[in-house]
């Protein structure tokens, strides 16, 4: 089942690259998948993983597409993972705050750990090179927004502090924004 997720993945997110680059999208998927994979060997979970921008960023595939092909439960994370895009970026960003601290399951938080700690990666290797020109990339320009997200994402997966993937998510936010006093 990961093997077809990995192919649809790829068909669905052709042509697309990551913000500002022209690196495939689909390298991003495969990051968030490979990072789950180093936490749960549940297959169901890395299909969901390489699956978690399908709905979000393809306007072909909906929730349904997933469910009839994957299965109700990886629809499900999916649908987790995705953001309602018809909501401000501060809206959608805090409202991912408040579902990861108050309403995800512990896999679904996993699965956001993967994503967020493949971004802030991403981030924090551009950040070095590019310095401030690295937010002019992204729809919400401005460095202290981001800050606040990502911030707000280490409380909301402190129930993960104990992964190796977590202390890595919180170490490259402190390199990328600072410490939370500066």
């Amino acid at each position: 089942m990961f093997e077809e997720a990995v192919i649809f993945a790829t068909n669905a997110h052709a042509g697309q690259k990551r913000k500002g680059t022209d690196i495939p999208f689909i390298i991003h998927p495969l990051e968030v998948a490979a990072i789950v994979a180093a936490i749960t060997t549940d297959e169901e979970m890395l299909c969901a993983a390489v699956l978690h921008d399908v709905v979000e960023d393809c306007k072909d595939i909906s929730i349904q597409d997933i469910r009839m092909r994957f299965g109700a439960r990886v629809a499900s994370l999916v649908d987790q993972e995705s953001e309602d895009k018809s909501k401000s970026w501060q809206e959608r960003k805090g409202s991912t705050i408040q579902f990861l601290k108050n309403e995800a399951s512990r896999n679904a938080k996993i699965i956001a750990l993967g994503d967020k700690l493949a971004n802030i990666r991403s981030m924090a290797r551009d950040y070095r090179e590019i310095g401030d020109q690295l937010w002019l990339r992204f729809n919400m320009k401005d460095k202290n927004m981001h800050a606040w997200y990502y911030r707000g994402l280490t409380e909301a997966f402190q129930e993960l502090a104990h992964y190796k993937e977590y202390q890595e998510y919180r170490q490259l936010v402190e390199q990328v924004f600072g410490s939370p006093a500066e």
